[in-house]
């Protein structure tokens, strides 16, 4: 063996086994041959990644985020749903608690915390009593008297769908009334179960009371207490701060438009009573106290309860004091759209008339008149946790 020769492993090669004065060994890939496509264009390769078009993908991206929040919002509202007295009543008790906290934060200055709440609770029960007490009163008291004015307006009603542009015979006035009559003899039964149906309802409504008011207490009590606990118990260290900051502003919100809607819901029904006892139209009261409960459903309440109100005063007053009534439906809704929710509603979240529009109809479709009175405050909580949420804290 000659010197040039060189011993594989022998002194020839370096530390790494490679020939001196040789390169380094690398692989190399060499490019896969791909045939040509059709017209001879050239073909993309098998191995090649795909490209998206990027509004594509954003728009992927946030459709099935939007998927699993419509999951998840579906199961909550099927869950209240079995549950609905329950969601009612704490509900309820929640606009309690929104009503009489600074009541009894104020009584609280003077006296001990307990005492305040009771009387808090009590006195708002009296007031509330007392004034259903003064409506049935008043319509015991104008019972006789509505009987002949209501048979009067129905004859005048009569006289005036004779008139141009109706043009109703009395045979077919008489038609449609005997039409009625029949009705009502046929689903006689049909009606004595709904009247059943409706005790039950009755029972229904007095167990979620019993139930809100039991739920107030301890709200109005230790509502920062038990916020406190839960915070601590069933949230990870982490997000704690953010859900105390969410939590906080969805309650300032709730209850800063259950104030609000209240004293919009008042003013309406005072104005609607000092109106309608100058127009001497019968059921004033009544009337009133059907405006205050409907001002609670936006946009729609208050026109249903002066539509009741305008076939009240054609029946018991005249055409004449019946187009004053439409007059006055007007005009309030007017102050109520452009003077009274600007006003009292600034510290809640305000929304654009179209959101509350569809939030009703929504609300009204998926729970009926709960969910037209639940919409809008629900709406206005999610906007303002998604609000607090955006924020960055102090």
């Amino acid at each position: 063996m000659t010197g040039h020769q060189r011993r594989p492993g022998g002194a020839g090669r370096g530390a790494r086994g490679a020939v001196l004065g040789s390169r380094p060994a690398h692989w190399t890939r060499l490019p896969s041959r791909v045939p040509p496509g059709p017209h001879g264009t050239p073909a993309v390769a098998s191995g090649a990644p795909e490209r998206t078009v990027p509004w594509l993908r954003v728009g992927a991206a946030y459709a099935w985020r939007l998927i699993l929040i419509g999951i998840v919002v579906y199961g909550l509202f099927t869950i209240l749903g079995r549950f609905q007295l329950v969601a009612v009543a704490l509900f309820l008790a929640f606009v309690i608690t929104a009503i009489l906290r600074p009541v009894t934060d104020l009584l609280n200055r003077v006296l001990p915390r307990p005492l305040c709440v009771a009387l808090a609770l009590v006195g708002s029960i009296l007031v509330l009593l007392g004034l259903f007490a003064l409506v049935g009163n008043a319509v015991a008291g104008e019972s006789a008297k509505l009987a002949g004015e209501f048979r009067g307006g129905i004859h005048q009603i009569e006289q005036w769908l004779q008139r141009p542009p109706f043009r109703l015979s009395p045979g077919r006035l008489a038609e449609l009334q005997r039409q009625v009559m029949h009705y009502l003899s046929t689903h006689r039964a049909n009606l004595l179960s709904s009247a059943a149906s409706g005790l039950g309802r009755v029972v229904e409504v007095v167990t979620g009371l019993a139930l809100a008011l039991f739920s107030s207490v301890f709200f109005i009590h230790s509502g920062d207490r038990l916020w406190g606990w839960a915070r601590e118990q069933l949230l990870p260290a982490g997000a704690r701060e953010g859900w105390d900051r969410a939590g906080r502003a969805a309650w300032h919100t709730f209850a800063g438009y259950t104030r609000g809607i209240i004293i919009v819901a008042a003013t309406n029904a005072v104005l609607v009573g000092v109106a309608l006892l100058a127009l001497r139209v019968p059921l004033a009261l009544p009337l009133a106290l059907l405006e205050f409960f409907a001002a609670f459903v936006p946009l729609v309440g208050s026109p249903v309860a002066l539509a009741v109100a305008t076939v009240v005063a054609l029946a018991g007053r005249g055409p004449v004091t019946a187009a004053l009534v439409l007059v006055l439906i007007v005009v309030i809704g007017q102050l109520e759209g452009h003077v009274l929710h600007p006003l009292v509603l600034s510290w809640a979240v305000r929304l654009h008339p179209l959101v509350v529009a569809v939030s009703v109809i929504a609300g009204s479709i998926v729970a009926g008149v709960i969910g037209a009175v639940v919409a809008v405050p629900l709406v206005s909580v999610i906007w303002a946790v998604l609000r607090a949420l955006r924020a960055v804290p102090p």
